[in-house]
């Protein structure tokens, strides 16, 4: 249910993790960004997630990553913990409380597609091996497995530091019918730049978000005209962002390409993704310039 604040922010971020001209991590440039996409629009930030390239940070990388951020900001840290072993997932959960992290994101097991079954010892596993507040990530398009809508009602009901769900599932109607039966103060954000506002209409409290990157002050005005009840400026602000959900991500330049060309032309010192992910085309910052004047 919708809850007067978020307990993580309304607008927050999966940030991009920097590199340098070398390939390798940039901590000065992690905590410069870090502070200044506070100071733009972001209530909270997520490391080490999907856009954080996750799959190519080593776990020392990771806990340098979450310190030097912690450091810079004061607002709620989200840190990345998933992974398609159980195992892995619950030593790299239990190493993030001492971290000062605010909450881990536990995505579902990718390319296993385990069942349902699996999906709910997995994260009741993940959740048990730590005090930190726990927001499942539910992205199919990602790992190949939905969490199905009862796995998941069961495991909000039944495991007390589970919170919030960050959804990418694609399914607004499903999530009305999740938020129906979920306790009271169990919080869902978008995971979907473009769903957003379709999420928020059934009672989503927030976005962790790609685009606000470059668009934090523009989303928070959407979802602050939204909760107001003002929903004809609220679309009109979701319309005006529509052109930034299309940069974000494509076959040609899936994300975090995008975002980092969108940020190296802000002036953000933050390199080029790891392969397989990089490098950018060499066009992409032309769009990246088009989008912005698109917005002014």
């Amino acid at each position: 249910m919708l809850t007067e604040t978020a307990r993580f922010g309304r607008v927050i971020t999966a940030m991009v993790t920097p590199f340098d001209e070398r390939g390798a991590l940039d901590l000065d440039a992690a905590a410069t960004l870090a502070s200044w996409l506070v100071e733009n629009g972001s209530d909270g930030l997520v490391l080490a997630g999907t856009t954080g390239e996750s799959p190519v940070l080593s776990d020392s990388e990771e806990t340098a990553l979450a310190k030097a951020v912690r450091e810079a900001v004061s607002v709620p840290i989200l840190l990345g913990t998933g992974s398609n072993d159980t195992a892995y997932a619950v030593e790299a959960t239990r190493r993030a409380a001492s971290l000062g992290v605010d909450g881990v994101l536990v995505v579902g097991p990718y390319y296993n597609r385990p069942s349902q079954a699996g999906l709910d010892a997995y994260f009741r596993a993940v959740a048990a091996a730590t005090p930190l507040p726990v927001v499942l990530y539910d992205i199919p398009v990602r790992t190949g497995r939905k969490i199905a809508t009862g796995t998941l009602l069961r495991l909000v009901h039944e495991v007390a530091n589970i919170v919030a769900l960050k959804d990418a599932a694609g399914d607004p109607a499903e999530t009305a019918k999740f938020l129906r039966d979920a306790p009271d103060g169990f919080e869902v954000y978008s995971g979907d730049d473009p769903l957003t506002l379709s999420l928020l209409a059934v009672g989503a409290s927030g976005v962790i978000s790609v685009a606000s990157h470059w668009a934090g002050r523009q989303i928070g005005a959407m979802i602050t005209a939204f909760l107001a009840g003002d929903v004809s400026l609220a679309t009109e602000l979701n319309q005006a962002l529509i052109e930034s959900y299309e940069f974000e991500t494509g076959d040609e330049t899936p994300n975090p390409v995008p975002t980092k060309a969108m940020l190296r032309v802000l002036g953000q010192k933050v390199g080029q993704c790891r392969p397989p992910m990089g490098p950018a085309p060499d066009w992409l910052e032309a769009r990246a310039r088009e989008v912005l004047a698109a917005m002014s």
